[in-house]
């Protein structure tokens, strides 16, 4: 994968750790002095101390979105080095023992810089307990929505993810959406399968595809931009529901129909 990247919002860096074939972690810095970090979705540790140590930041905390080991597996590594607190779902903390703040939907944590503050928005359907955090223009929202995409349903329901989604698409448009996978352009090449005369999502592919031949990553990309590029969040679209029952071979009574048939459609091609 490529080497790290940031993307600045005033005196706050967004910062992508990559792990893995295709995950990243962020780290939300400041640049004052001292520079200190939240590490969001830490699936590994080494390369995220690494990246600590060579840029002198001192991490504060730990954000998790659900307790999948990809997003999880470096905890315990750190917790051993730094002694820090650690930010995750209330009813995944069965799962992950390392928490000590749990959290649910509407609760609010404050970082101890830059009076950098976030609401919790519980958004099931990846998992049964996921999370994802909103504030200041950012989304840190895990698996639950990727560029064009949004994430399997290995323990919620198609009703669930919709409804998170909805949920996601009623926030502002500049809203940055930081999501923990590259699979843009994948989601990308299904997008255009179910709109293919959308002009907006064939300009985002071929973008997509120069970022990641110069070694940048394609997130994160704005919310208005999902709302014009991403099937899942189109559901109520004309071009969006004629194309999944096509698809599906029969009408489509509901909005939330027609994302189950896209989710399903979509996990056919995987």
């Amino acid at each position: 994968m490529f080497a790290h990247s940031f993307v600045s919002l005033s005196m706050i860096n967004v910062l992508a750790v990559p792990a893995f074939i295709d995950n990243y972690i962020w780290l939300i810095c400041n640049e004052n002095s001292p520079k200190q970090a939240a590490i969001v979705d830490p699936g590994e540790a080494g390369s995220v101390i690494d990246t600590l140590t060579e840029l002198s930041i001192t991490p504060v905390a730990i954000l998790l979105t659900h307790h999948h080991y990809c997003h999880t597996g470096g905890v315990k590594t750190l917790l051993n080095h730094y002694q820090i607190p650690v930010y995750g779902p209330a009813s995944e903390q069965g799962r992950m023992p390392s928490i000590t703040h749990p959290l649910r939907d509407g609760d609010h944590i404050s970082l101890p810089f830059d009076k950098l503050s976030f609401t919790v928005m519980e958004v099931p359907g990846h998992t049964q307990g996921h999370i994802a955090y909103f504030g200041h223009n950012m989304l840190f929202c895990g698996d639950t929505l990727f560029g064009a995409g949004c994430g399997r349903l290995f323990e919620g329901t198609a009703l669930q993810m919709y409804e998170s989604l909805k949920k996601i698409a009623a926030l502002p448009k500049n809203t940055l959406v930081y999501c923990a996978h590259e699979y843009t352009l994948a989601n990308l090449k299904f997008a255009m399968k179910v709109e293919p005369d959308n002009a907006d999502i064939r300009t985002r592919l071929f973008e997509a595809k120069r970022s990641w031949a110069h070694g940048q990553p394609t997130v994160p990309s704005t919310l208005e931009l999902e709302l014009r590029t991403n099937p899942f969040l189109r559901c109520h679209v004309g071009s969006v529901i004629v194309a999944a029952e096509q698809f599906a071979e029969r009408r489509l009574a509901s909005r939330q129909e027609v994302f189950a048939v896209l989710r399903y459609w979509k996990d056919t091609l995987d």
